[in-house]
């Protein structure tokens, strides 16, 4: 059973969207393998909804559908698309989650790199997904009405962390710090009764390096960045954020963007959109939007450990990768 444990936390863990997901309470449930059961059941839930590595996920019914014609979708992937479509048109198109030919192409889905398809995805004239994916949320369903392949790299595993809080607090788990790679959400206090202690990395991509650390308390935090994943195309390299103006990975962008926010949804999308905005236009709709955001910089990538504390509650201040 993935599960371990010492005398002041207890911890919980599985596999999901191609990495692993985590759970850490201070002290053990009662029902270990019950709540083991319920969180993997609601990870893979994400997992066969939003998935574009399995053909029959939902949101590839939907990438398949003819345009025009209405497609019924599970509430949980028409709550994410609603979400996606809110924080593109907030983020002017920095967010797009209709970036799966592009995605796929330069080598980040499940087959390699394509010179044709990148040829392809460049010269592509892009809508924005929220002029031309209609939702009918009452209904549970949506429609196309332009060609284009989803994606929700940028998205889904927030949601799949939220998703992990939400099982906690139905099993009356009131302190817990849940995670899926680089999002997390915090949930009351910590083993010692303060904020959970998460870790901001140093963008480098040669070493994992602490950069600054956080003690968070009800508060959701994600990371989007350049330095975990990449292509490498001659002596440059490009990591995985697509910027949907270019049909390619983004160029000059910062090193990584850290946000926090009420949800761990918001927060992922936010982190993806405020990547693609740059410092000076990310910071400017964080400030509208009441969110929280750690940009880093090229500058940031080889110093030393800061040894930074910050406290955050509840989207009160800055957060990890």
């Amino acid at each position: 059973m993935p599960k371990t444990s010492t005398k002041d936390r207890f911890a919980l863990n599985g596999a999901t969207m191609g990495t692993r997901w985590s759970v850490v309470t201070p002290t053990a449930p009662e029902d270990r393998d019950g709540l083991q059961d319920a969180l993997q059941q609601a990870v893979a839930q994400v997992d066969a909804q939003m998935s574009t590595w399995r053909a029959e996920s939902d949101l590839m019914r939907l990438n398949a559908a003819p345009l025009g014609s209405w497609v019924d979708l599970p509430a949980q992937l028409m709550a994410v698309l609603d979400t996606a479509l809110k924080i593109g048109r907030l983020s002017d198109g920095a967010f797009e989650i209709a970036m799966g030919d592009a995605i796929a192409a330069w080598g980040f889905g499940p087959a390699p790199a394509d010179a044709q398809a990148i040829r392809a995805a460049l010269a592509r004239k892009r809508q924005p997904s929220f002029t031309t994916l209609e939702l009918d949320c009452a209904n549970l369903r949506a429609r196309k009405h332009g060609e284009m392949t989803l994606d929700l790299s940028g998205i889904a595993k927030g949601y799949g962390v939220d998703r992990l809080t939400e099982v906690l607090g139905a099993q009356g788990i009131p302190n817990a710090l849940a995670a899926i790679d680089g999002e997390l959400r915090a949930l009351g206090n910590g083993p010692k009764g303060r904020g959970w202690s998460v870790a901001l990395e140093r963008p480098d991509p040669d070493i994992r390096a602490v950069h600054s650390v956080f003690e968070l308390c009800d508060t959701a935090i994600a990371t989007s960045g350049d330095y975990r994943h990449w292509v490498q195309v001659g002596a440059q390299r490009l990591g995985h954020t697509m910027d949907p103006a270019r049909g390619a990975p983004l160029i000059d962008g910062p090193a990584s963007v850290t946000v926090l926010a009420s949800s761990c949804v918001e927060a992922d999308a936010l982190a993806s959109a405020f990547m693609v905005l740059g410092e000076a236009a990310g910071r400017d709709l964080a400030d509208r939007l009441g969110v929280e955001a750690v940009f880093l910089s090229e500058k940031d990538r080889f110093k030393t450990d800061h040894s930074d504390t910050r406290e955050g509650n509840r989207g009160k201040s800055s957060g990890r990768e």
